[in-house]
């Protein structure tokens, strides 16, 4: 490992912070913002309910295949350069989306928005490290862990209220005034980091992409298929391997590759990726349940699911808050061990939902989950790189977003292939006691139990809705069980050193 050098004070700080902030919003908010507009696109754009899921899975999959080459592209074109290229070209192509004609160039701009957004995330991550010295590594994370978690929690609720206030397009049009602010405020005070001359390793990029990207599609096309009865998926899932098991192999044996391999030898970097899929399954998997559940079994409106579900995004902003500010006195694995077990008890308590109950048992158990989840991604995003070369920080970033977003693709796939399988199972079985011998549907529907099909119907909506609710129930549970499995393993972080009186190392400044 290089020498350290000691920490140049840059100044304008707060207001690069600010900077960063606002970018970093925009690109986690579109993560999620246009799922609830996916409707109302629909016959604007002339599309089939099947072909309008393209404008998700384009932009997803065109982002994840570019955000592992952040880090050489901030090498060779400067990180400042690339930052700003990317927040414009993002806001051109966020307009653009709002201004679609069709199905083609909506999902042809969702693409292109995809490819200029990958490296907004890691690059916000790479400069908020590296214009604060160590100690105030924990306060800069937790700032940047509530842009980052806060965006997918708000972006339904936000594109729902522009939806129903305004159109759908307003979903992108938001986009404008945030980009320019933020532009404008990178522009003027975001330090010049010094290039850095590296080839680019093309075939080993080229195997990544093709992984990552294969890897997106069959999570993103899975449950339209039928999953595994499907050839494409076959198809997908093959080209997935394929793809990435030709990388790992070319990455050990390649005297250039395209991540350098001595970025895995770092321990906490390397736990701090399985940490953060976890995470990324936690963050993305619990939200993709609750809004349908409130909408489906408790007939809850938009704006309600909104103001039910926001204050889980209150707890999440405390939680950070306050750990970025304590967490250089209480040890860090500490603190990801207390977030974990306020995650799997707030799972806990939404395992025990039920379609009678009240608001307050889903605004409580939302702001615990919220609390423990701040708890951990702000002290795990700090310790991954408090051991690593600060030469090796723009990949590492890149790469801990890349598993924190497959963690999340992955975890509402297979929550959502879950629910849909539970749901049909738990069906067939609570429809077997619909009888005429069924004392309990006699006394709960005479005119059910004596064949009248308009009061069967009425039962079989009351059965499906019980179906589900018992679907959603075992997920909350698989949810609760993988977070009380991750926390034993918090053991294999090691404590970082005390920083040195210079402070962090940080990247050459010009």
């Amino acid at each position: 490992m290089s020498t350290p050098e000691p920490f140049k004070e840059v100044p304008h700080r707060g207001l690069i912070t600010v900077a960063l902030m606002l970018a970093t919003i925009m690109q986690a908010l579109d993560t999620t913002i246009a799922n609830v507009a996916l409707p109302t696109m629909t016959g604007d754009l002339g599309a089939s309910p099947d072909n309008i899921n393209w404008v998700l899975t384009s932009y997803i999959v065109a982002a994840a295949i570019m955000t592992p080459v952040t880090g050489w592209l901030a090498d060779r074109l400067g990180r400042k350069e690339l930052f700003l290229a990317s927040v414009v070209g993002f806001t051109i192509f966020s307009m653009l989306c709002g201004l679609a004609w069709s199905l083609e160039t909506m999902v042809l701009f969702r693409l292109l928005q995809g490819v200029f957004g990958a490296a907004i995330v890691p690059l916000s991550q790479t400069f908020l490290l590296d214009i604060n010295p160590k100690e105030r590594h924990g306060q800069a994370m937790a700032i940047w862990g509530a842009g980052i978690m806060l965006g997918p929690i708000l972006g339904p609720t936000l594109g729902g209220w522009l939806t129903e206030n305004f159109n759908w397009r307003w979903v992108f049009f938001i986009n404008l005034p945030v980009g320019i602010l933020a532009f404008l405020g990178m522009a003027v005070y975001l330090p010049v980091i010094a290039k850095r001359v590296r080839g680019f390793d093309f075939f080993g990029f080229a195997m990544l992409s093709l992984g990552v990207g294969a890897l997106q599609l069959l999570l993103d096309r899975g449950g339209e298929v039928d999953w595994f009865n499907s050839a494409e998926i076959w198809i997908e899932l093959a080209l997935s391997l394929t793809g990435f098991w030709v990388f790992i192999i070319h990455t050990v044996t390649a005297e250039h590759p395209f991540i350098d391999p001595k970025i895995f030898l770092d321990r906490n970097f390397v736990t701090g990726l399985g940490f953060i899929f976890v995470m990324g399954v936690l963050i993305l998997a619990s939200m993709s349940l609750l809004p349908p559940m409130l909408a489906n079994i408790f007939g809850y409106p938009t704006v309600t699911i909104g103001v039910v579900l926001g204050p889980r995004g209150i707890g999440t902003m405390i939680s950070m808050l306050v750990v970025g500010r304590i967490m250089h006195r209480i040890d860090a694995r500490i603190l990801v061990a207390i977030g974990f077990l306020l995650t799997a008890q707030s799972l806990y308590t939404m395992a025990s939902f039920t379609p009678q109950m009240d608001n307050w048992l889903i605004i409580t158990s939302g702001v615990i989950q919220g609390l423990g989840m701040g708890m951990v991604f702000v002290p795990l995003s700090a310790v991954a790189f408090a051991t690593l070369d600060a030469r090796y920080r723009t990949d590492a970033t890149s790469l801990f977003s890349l598993v924190r977003n497959l963690g999340s693709s992955i975890g509402v796939s297979v929550v959502a292939a879950l629910m849909v399988r539970n749901t049909q199972i738990n069906h067939t079985e609570l429809s077997t006691f619909i009888n005429p011998y069924n004392p309990n549907l006699w006394a709960a529907s005479p005119a059910a139990a004596a064949g009248d099909p308009a009061a069967l119907s009425q039962v079989d909506l009351a059965v499906n809705a019980q179906a589900m609710m018992i679907s959603y129930i075992n997920d909350f549970k698989l949810l609760m069980v993988m977070t009380l499995v991750a926390i034993p393993f918090v053991i294999l972080l090691r404590k970082p050193k005390a920083a040195p009186p210079g402070g962090a190392p940080a990247a050459h400044m010009d």
